[in-house]
């Protein structure tokens, strides 16, 4: 397979304008939303209908939502409420993404010049970054940029 640059960004902690800047910059062709939740009131731009919109309109961008590639409510809500440390949060999201084989459902293609969104602001701590190391672990020649 050929190379396949995906991308990951968070949303907080940045205005509309820096966002939608981003993506064009880094020639982010599809955006794959992997919230739980992707219609809360508190995502602002980024809520779903608005998001699909902006990125068609202004960008020509795909919008898709990829739920997937998120976490459980279970697991959320546990590591939310700290009932769960990140390393533990870690590990049952790489036995869920393994246990719903997203690497057989899903396609190398879809993800080319795709980026992975979800709210938190830095990778580190995201499993946006997870489920993008998850793809690279078992489709060769991925390449993740976090935005």
């Amino acid at each position: 397979m050929a190379d396949t640059l995906l991308f990951t960004l968070g949303f907080t902690k940045k205005d509309a304008r820096t966002f939608f800047e981003t993506i064009e910059r880094a020639g982010v062709r599809r955006v794959l939303d992997v919230r739980l939740n992707n219609v809360s009131q508190l995502a602002g731009f980024t809520k779903q209908p608005d998001l699909e919109f902006f990125l068609h309109r202004l960008l020509g961008v795909e919008y898709r939502h990829v739920p997937d590639l998120a976490p459980d409510k279970d697991l959320l809500d546990a590591y939310r409420a700290k009932a769960v440390p990140w390393e533990t949060y870690e590990a049952r999201f790489r036995q869920l993404l393994a246990e719903r084989r997203v690497h057989e459902t899903l396609s190398p293609d879809l993800l080319h010049q795709a980026c992975l969104l979800c709210s938190e602001p830095t990778p580190e701590h995201c499993h946006r970054r997870l489920a993008a190391e998850y793809l690279q672990g078992h489709w060769p020649g991925v390449r993740i940029v976090h935005l």
